[in-house]
């Protein structure tokens, strides 16, 4: 009696160490697709700066970045939000198509290449800020909330009064892991808008295409009382496997905007050499 007693004991004990191994691994599990690269850190505070970098490996499933803490803290999109924007005016008609013209009205803005008449690819290159004001105030609140709420993009606070600049200031929030789940679904067809579409956003997007890889993506800044937020989003394609990168950046107390500008596409573009992708 007594050891078939012990016995039990034993088999029990034996049982509870094995359940116990077996939770240990899944949460294990949980958080093997997400592995912190030091290296990026180390590109960060060379190019005085502070933020993280976001890579998605799309065929091993895993995200890389310095600081996965600050990957999931929302910002405001800026003109990474051109992306959204676009396929909303052309899913709505207020871009009738990739050769559609944006009319300079002939006053002086922020940017040169603003003052001229610009088609639809590069006023989304040159992130024409007044182009992409007017596709807004023509989309309207009510339609642009209901396709924000379709395309599941961010977290997003508009209104009549704020049409055209929800996306620059005010409480309108993204997150770096939020703009890569979007670029992945837009990359895999997910989204819920047409193939016309799409193929029309993916000639606007591509940045550069080389015999080894195409990349493309949008950039972003914005200036919500005197904080800086910089941006870059996107994804480059090779044969084999496509990365996802989103970027996002802040400067240190004092800065050169034109410095701060160029670093948010050369530090990604390290990012991806570290991960001896480039």
């Amino acid at each position: 009696m007594k050891i078939t007693t012990l016995i039990s004991i034993l088999l029990l004990c034996l049982s509870c160490k094995d359940r116990s191994h077996m939770v240990k691994t899944e949460a294990v599990k949980t958080d093997t697709n997400k592995i912190v690269k030091p290296q990026f850190q180390s590109i960060i505070d060379s190019f005085d700066v502070k933020g993280s970098i976001l890579i998605y490996d799309s065929k091993k499933d895993i995200y890389y970045s310095n600081d996965f803490k600050w990957a999931n803290k929302g910002n405001l999109p800026a003109s990474t939000f051109k992306i959204a924007n676009s396929i909303i005016g052309i899913e709505t008609g207020v871009i009738e198509n990739d050769s559609f013209i944006f009319k300079w009205d002939g006053e002086k803005k922020w940017s040169e290449n603003w003052e001229q008449d610009l088609n639809l690819r590069d006023a989304f290159q040159y992130s024409c800020v007044p182009c992409y004001q007017e596709v807004a105030r023509k989309i309207g609140s009510k339609r642009m909330n209901d396709y924000v709420s379709n395309l599941d993009y961010g977290n997003l606070e508009i209104n009549a009064t704020n049409i055209d600049k929800f996306w620059l200031e005010g409480e309108s929030r993204i997150s770096q892991i939020q703009q890569i789940d979007f670029m992945k679904r837009f990359y895999n067809s997910e989204l819920p808008i047409s193939k016309r579409t799409e193929n029309i956003m993916r000639k606007i997007m591509l940045i550069e295409e080389t015999e080894h890889y195409k990349l493309s993506g949008k950039t972003g800044i914005s200036n919500n009382n005197g904080e800086y937020n910089g941006w870059f989003v996107g994804f480059v394609e090779f044969k084999t496997n496509t990365y996802f990168f989103a970027t996002k950046l802040e400067p240190e107390k004092e800065f050169n905007i034109d410095s701060f500008i160029k670093k948010r596409v050369d530090l990604t573009l390290l990012g991806l050499k570290k991960l001896k992708v480039l």
